[in-house]
């Protein structure tokens, strides 16, 4: 029964979301709620949401501290090389932007961090989306499918969890593992391009003049009103409007704020400062010197004070940023009422101990192409501690009874990892869709699709290797 009532939660607030009824926020606070009741364990349902807020709340804090910390790096001009050399490659042309998105997400990724990759992507991308009327969840569902692939990074999270959970090295599970992934995010970037020439399409080819580098904006329009030149037919058209009004109207423009070479906030002065300081932050978070809460806290904290030492000013920032911070922290925490009740009430057990009770006998030498499959939907509805610490070593026990190695099986576990990144479950997924200001449900009806593809296309190259 409680298996039944687990998938049932999810798939009700699945629909919800998808088909707008409810917010997010107010979906994964009322749904586990009102499970929490028909399974009958109404009465416990505050332990429940106090345990999931206590586990999430180091979350919460390192995503609030976070986004003041990136926001203040984006206010005084850190980013502003990265977005001139992204607009230098895209120039105008959609199907260049999406592939750039791409690439954005994969480089930054690098830190091992979804949140920061995604504050950084967005923040660079979202104002040329924007002003070019692209689609805000192509950008999403690239950005998020591409930090996927790296999310299996040694210090990523997942690949260390693996291997603490069935007692392996790290290096182990993923070196061998390099080839498939790099096919991975070859396919990542080549659905880019595809999803691009798509966009391409629907727009129109566009013109953009180095933007930043001079002091005459060239202002980018898509069809539609105002969209392709006079006389011009729908779809092939180009506008270019350089100075005068039109870049007068782009620096009124709030979306393109974060690229206007002249706003107030910019402090080239305190240039390597800032660069040294979040090199110094990142590297601390990969050495794991301290906490990631702790060390966002300290950086946002220096950051502000160095770079606006006027308190007025550091109060203007913090307010110029509390929307985001509002909407994730508060994501994040109604997050914990739905992952506190699937945890509390037994239902994660209970379904995972089903998925594995189902896989016929047969099936035990081809364990490790059964975790590869089962990874997608796991890791999509449960948290990676609940797949990797719950499933897996039960997984890897029956693929042991079959000669499957545990290495192989760690391997194939890391497969599902692009969906995992859009799971509901997953802080940085707000972040995401919060900053680039899309309904969590359009990014799920979208993504979806596209980063299950990618996963079984890392599955299938890592069997062709002989990686799996």
């Amino acid at each position: 029964m409680l298996t039944i009532l687990g998938f049932a939660m999810i798939a009700t607030f699945l629909v919800l979301i998808m088909l707008k009824k409810m917010s997010p926020i107010a979906a994964l606070v009322l749904i586990p709620a009102l499970f929490c009741v028909v399974v009958g364990k109404g009465a416990h349902l505050g332990d429940y949401v106090i345990d999931g807020v206590s586990s999430l709340a180091p979350t919460a804090a390192m995503l609030m501290f976070a986004i003041v910390y990136f926001g203040v790096m984006i206010d005084v001009g850190l980013f502003d090389p990265i977005v001139r050399g992204i607009l230098k490659f895209c120039k105008a042309d959609p199907m260049r932007i999406v592939v750039g998105t791409a690439l954005l997400a994969a480089i930054v990724s690098l830190d091992g961090d979804g949140s920061t990759t995604f504050m950084i992507t967005v923040s660079a991308m979202y104002p040329l989306y924007k002003r070019l009327k692209m689609s805000l969840v192509v950008m999403t569902g690239v950005a998020a499918t591409a930090n996927g692939v790296m999310n299996t990074l040694p210090w990523g999270g997942p690949t260390a969890r693996a291997a603490t959970a069935l007692k392996l090295d790290a290096g182990d599970i993923f070196v061998p593992m390099i080839p498939a992934l790099a096919v991975g995010l070859v396919f990542v970037v080549a659905l880019s391009y595809v999803l691009g020439l798509r966009e391409r399409r629907r727009l129109g080819v566009l013109t953009l003049d180095e933007v930043l580098e001079e002091e005459k904006e060239t202002v980018l329009v898509g069809t539609g009103t105002g969209g392709v030149g006079a006389g011009a037919p729908s779809g092939a058209g180009t506008r270019q409007v350089t100075g005068g009004a039109g870049a007068e109207e782009l620096r009124e423009d709030d979306d393109f704020q974060g690229l206007d070479p002249d706003r107030p906030t910019l402090r080239p002065k305190l240039l390597w400062f800032n660069a040294l300081l979040t090199i110094g932050l990142l590297t601390a978070m990969i050495m794991e010197l301290l906490p990631i809460p702790v060390l966002f806290l300290i950086g946002a904290a220096l950051a502000l004070t160095v770079n606006f030492p006027k308190i007025p000013e550091q109060k203007a920032r913090l307010a110029a940023h509390a929307d985001n911070v509002l909407n994730v922290s508060g994501m994040v925490f109604a997050a914990a009422v739905f992952t506190g009740v699937l945890q509390g009430t037994g239902m994660v057990d209970s379904m995972a101990k089903w998925l594995v009770d189902v896989i016929p006998g047969s099936m035990g030498p081809h364990m490790a192409l059964v975790t590869g499959v089962l990874s997608l939907p796991l890791t999509y509805f449960m948290s990676n501690d609940g797949f990797y610490f719950g499933v897996l070593p039960v997984l890897a026990e029956a693929g042991a009874a079959h000669g499957v190695t545990p290495v192989e099986m760690a391997r194939a576990a890391l497969v599902g990892q692009p969906l995992h990144m859009s799971s509901p479950l997953v802080p940085a997924v707000y972040v995401l869709v919060g900053m680039a200001k899309v309904e969590f449900g359009d990014h799920t009806r979208f993504v979806v699709k596209w980063a299950a593809m990618t996963c079984l296309v890392i599955l299938g190259a890592g069997i062709l290797f002989g990686i799996i």
